[in-house]
């Protein structure tokens, strides 16, 4: 069977129901040295280019579906039924809210989100039902402690809990029916590359798709030896290239995990691999499955009963990855909001005191290496702006305006920049987007930094861990690329909310340092 018809047979091979166009030369585009990957690879990296949703995002779509549904339906009912003759709209609403959450809370306890439960409707609605029921009779027990029965709508609680018993039922059959269609059209599923070919990989092949239930599609295999130790096709999978093709590949088709088929004894090859895969923004495993070493539980991920060392993780991932958006949107909102007096005098300053535009776009580069284009106020003279920022700006530079000067020490020329965060270019903080072309003494940045890409694992931002820290204005030499890539990777390894919001805060005191900055 060759590669190309193996495209067209198989189901975990199949291109999702949307598919996007990619250029071969995406890489180059992208400002890194770039592999040209084979037609094959990149055939399939073009039927996966859309993102993919984890079963994580999914179960957790169905929590929040769930908990809203019955505390709506107990508000629904309350307005229409009880609001002409009682007023006690604070303690209902409490009472609807506290009630949705304990079931839902209930339903987390009997596993009724485990991906198996949410397809098998008819064996976990009589669960759902048990749990609905305690959650009334938990309600009804406290009211009376409470001694506040009374003051509540006897047919209010009686058709709330008969209202949510139909709102289960019909949600349920609502949730099985989406995730079998995501999943048949690669909505809902982890994309998985295989490294390493040969027997073991066969063997692995083999061990994941014998699991039920299995999220993995596996979009082929990579690895640098030759077709004589390493077939082209395993276990009907395509061999699609070596592994220097596979940073470009995973960049393009999105992929979302790579496995390491590789003997835990094989430490050399694998950390060789991982100074080369380490830059994607992808969880990385090494196979477990054959082999007899054992290690502590949590050292272990599972798919199925197929045991993965966990090597890297994807940083801000699934959950995270919503709780960041939500923060980036709301205080982008607050800084257009306050900062839009300071923004609208600024413009009309660029206006009057130099011909050209207000707003300068520039190319640089973004979450996975993608091109982003990011506003600024302009600072320069239009004639002599610098679009690929090959020439960094320097002290007493000529192509600096009077404006230009004073916004970029002040950081206001970034302001523009809370419309990125909006529309999703930019995080509000996150590493600094350097130019596709930005470079020191004339080498680029990826080539004075090891794994500098591996920056590129998260959105880049308004402000950043290394500015806060001293590490802004104009890189002329080596070190400073060093320790702005060194906080930066810092910040990705050590993410949470709380370190977002510290950044965000220190940043005005921050920039009162303006030292670099010309």
């Amino acid at each position: 069977m060759s590669a190309e018809s193996h495209i067209g047979n198989s189901d975990k091979l199949r291109p999702p129901a949307k598919t996007a166009s990619i250029s071969p030369a995406a890489g180059n585009a992208a400002g890194q040295p770039s592999e040209k990957i084979s037609k094959l690879a990149l055939q399939i990296a073009r039927q996966l280019g859309d993102d993919s949703y984890s079963p994580a995002m999914i179960t957790g779509m169905a929590r929040l579906f769930e908990v809203c549904g019955l505390g709506l339906c107990g508000i629904g009912i309350f307005v229409f039924y009880v609001i002409p003759s009682d007023g006690l709209i604070t303690a209902y609403l409490l009472s609807c809210i506290a009630g949705a959450l304990f079931a839902g809370l209930l339903f987390q306890i009997s596993d009724a989100y485990q991906l198996q439960s949410l397809r098998s409707v008819l064996r976990t609605l009589p669960k759902l039902f048990i749990c609905w029921t305690i959650t009334f009779a938990i309600m009804a027990v406290a009211a009376f402690f409470m001694k506040v029965g009374e003051e509540f709508s006897r047919v209010w609680f009686g058709s709330w809990y008969f209202a949510g018993i139909c709102f289960l039922l019909v949600g349920r059959n609502f949730i099985a029916f989406a995730i079998r269609r995501w999943a048949r059209d690669g909505t809902m599923e982890r994309r998985a590359v295989i490294v390493g070919g040969g027997k073991s990989a066969e063997q692995l092949i083999r061990a994941l798709e014998h699991q039920p239930d299995n999220d993995v599609r596996i979009c082929g295999i990579f690895d640098d030896r030759g077709d004589r130790r390493s077939p082209a096709i395993v276990a009907g999978y395509p061999k699609l290239g070596n592994v220097s093709e596979l940073v470009e590949f995973a960049r393009l088709a999105r992929i979302d995990m790579l496995i390491l088929s590789l003997p835990l004894t094989a430490e050399k090859r694998v950390m060789e691999l991982l100074k080369k895969l380490w830059v994607l923004p992808v969880d990385i495993r090494l196979a477990a499955h054959s082999s007899e070493l054992r290690f502590r539980p949590r050292a272990y991920s599972n798919i199925g009963a197929v045991q993965m060392l966990d090597i890297f993780d994807r940083p801000i991932n699934d959950w995270d990855s919503v709780a960041k958006r939500i923060f980036d949107i709301v205080f982008s909102l607050l800084g257009i909001i306050v900062f839009s007096p300071v923004m609208l005098i600024t413009a009309l300053a660029v206006k009057a005191t130099s011909k050209g535009p207000v707003i300068f776009t520039q190319q640089r580069h973004g979450f996975n290496n993608e091109v982003i284009n990011v506003y600024k106020f302009r600072s320069m003279y239009a004639d002599k702006t610098d679009l690929s920022a090959r020439n960094a700006v320097s002290k007493n530079d000529p192509r600096v305006t009077p404006v230009g000067r004073f916004i970029r020490r002040t950081s206001i020329d970034e302001l523009p920049q809370f419309f990125n965060a909006l529309r999703g270019d930019l995080s509000l903080v996150g590493p600094r987007p350097h130019a596709i072309q930005a470079q020191t003494h004339d080498r680029m940045f990826a080539e004075v930094v090891d794994g500098y890409f591996a920056r590129h694992r998260v959105k880049p931002g308004v402000t950043g861990w290394a500015q806060i820290n001293g590490w802004r204005g104009e890189i002329d030499d080596d070190e400073k690329i060093k320790q702005r890539t060194a906080y930066d990777l810092y910040y990705i390894e050590n993410w949470s909310l709380l370190f977002d919001l510290k950044i965000l805060l220190l940043t005005p005191v921050k920039l009162l340092n303006t030292d670099n900055v010309y």
